[in-house]
């Protein structure tokens, strides 16, 4: 490896003594990493984690998959077809991949454990504040978008339980859908957010994994054995337009977005070597796309141009094992929104502790209620925002864009700025086609995230 001079201008604004902290905040469910201090490794020798090869495999497709996959059938429709959006999805995996190696490559070189140190590290204070503030509002969104979700599937699961028709309207007050979101949202999602630590999360990984194989098997059964009042309407075989073909690329980036979690998972590893990780990724993605693919092919045959932008609404409220699927999609995002919620609350603790110049040490006192209120502010707002917008396309579209800028943009800048920092006179021909490939992952992804900004503007605001 060549040379690089990364940059370390953490004092720059404010303190840095929170950074270590954070980063232990910031670090996945599922890793066991050994602390970054100078007496628990061997001078000149990087510390060594626990993660075998094949844990690291299964820990990125569990952070890569989720319930991102119940838009995929409506991003197959979108796109104009089976074949486009294969197309799409092969496509973009290339650079899905490249981009996880890229910000593996950058954590080796500045020895930073998590997404936000690398960029900030290797970056710049500038890019790094950018950042952070994206994550806090990518998870923002995406906690919307799980109260939006659990709200599509009590509808189904009252509507059987409480004997209405499909499609009806007028029922009882306990039985409406701002009440139903609201009260579960009460009884589990804020008291589950507001501790400190959030040791439940292996089991949260657990369900995850167990609903997202079953809701996708559940999809592939119902095409291959369908219900009979079950009919697929207009089948799309080509796109209606070019635009048609990137209007789905925010789903698939929100459904493969797992770089800000790949970094302390690379770090993880028991060899953290940029060819074994190469392997872990491809392996990883190639098993997120089968599932990706099944749901999204299956499900877009299954109801044709008429699917819903959540596949499971599109299934009768009385079909058992749908409401089976249902179920652990519920119980899945119930424990995802406080993980969520953890990772954001800690951005923006960390922005805030440095904004003001406070190391953490010298603030526990005044944490417990800082915590309290940046949870019930986050809590109301999120809770507020699903209840009036019901459409989770919508805020898949919008998120999608940010994910694009974690899989694209900020993996782009830190290509470009390591390779610029190399200190070579003479710069190879591989040295240009690496940068050059960096200004395409940026312009990639500022495309994607301008495309989806411009439509939530001007489409949807407008309308």
């Amino acid at each position: 490896m060549a040379q690089v001079s990364i940059n370390s201008d953490y004092s720059e604004w404010g303190s840095s003594t929170d950074a270590g902290e954070r980063a232990r905040l910031l670090q996945s469910p599922c890793v066991d990493m050994a602390p970054k201090s100078e007496g628990e490794a061997s001078p000149g020798e990087p510390d060594r984690g626990t993660t075998s090869t094949l844990g690291a495999v299964f820990i990125v497709v569990n952070a890569c998959l989720g319930a991102g996959l119940l838009n995929f059938p409506a991003a197959f429709s979108t796109a104009g077809g089976v074949a486009a959006g294969i197309a799409l999805q092969m496509g973009m995996l290339v650079f899905i991949i490249s981009g996880l190696v890229i910000l593996a490559y950058c954590s080796q070189a500045s020895n930073e454990r998590t997404y936000q140190e690398v960029v900030w590290a290797v970056c710049g204070k500038l890019t790094g504040v950018l950042c952070e503030v994206a994550i806090a509002v990518y998870t923002f969104g995406t906690c919307i978008a799980f109260l939006i979700i659990i709200g599509d599937q009590q509808d189904k699961i009252i509507a059987v339980m409480a004997k209405e028709p499909e499609g009806a309207s007028g029922g009882p007050w306990y039985t409406d859908r701002k009440f139903t979101i609201s009260l579960t949202a009460f009884l589990f999602i804020l008291p589950l957010s507001i501790p400190r630590e959030i040791g439940f999360q292996k089991y949260a990984s657990f369900l995850s994994v167990v609903g997202t194989w079953y809701v996708t098997a559940i999809i592939i059964i119902k095409y291959i054995w369908p219900d009979k009042e079950m009919r697929p309407e207009d089948i799309l075989t080509r796109p209606a337009s070019w635009m048609a073909v990137f209007n789905a690329m925010p789903t698939i980036c929100f459904g493969f977005q797992c770089h800000v979690s790949s970094v302390p998972v690379f770090n993880s590893m028991r060899q953290p070597e940029i060819k074994t990780w190469g392997g872990v990724v491809t392996a990883a993605m190639v098993i997120a796309l089968a599932v990706y693919m099944g749901t999204g092919i299956c499900g877009f045959l299954t109801f044709g141009a008429a699917v819903d932008p959540d596949v499971l609404r599109s299934y009768p409220s009385e079909d058992v094992a749908v409401a089976v699927a249902r179920a652990f999609i519920i119980l899945s995002v119930l424990t995802s929104y406080p993980i969520l919620h953890f990772c954001g609350r800690a951005v923006v603790e960390g922005l805030w502790l440095r904004y003001k110049g406070m190391p953490v040490e010298e603030d526990v006192g005044r944490e417990r209620r800082r915590r309290v209120l940046q949870t019930l502010v986050w809590f109301l707002l999120t809770l507020l925002l699903a209840l009036f917008i019901p459409d989770i396309g919508k805020v898949i579209s919008v998120i999608g864009g940010l994910a694009a800028c974690f899989i694209f943009v900020f993996p782009g800048l830190c290509l470009i700025q390591a390779k610029l920092s190399e200190m070579e006179e003479v710069k190879p021909a591989s040295w240009w086609a690496l940068v050059s490939y960096g200004v395409l992952l940026v312009t990639l992804g500022a495309f994607i995230f301008g495309q989806t900004t411009a439509n939530a503007i001007f489409v949807d605001l407008l309308a």
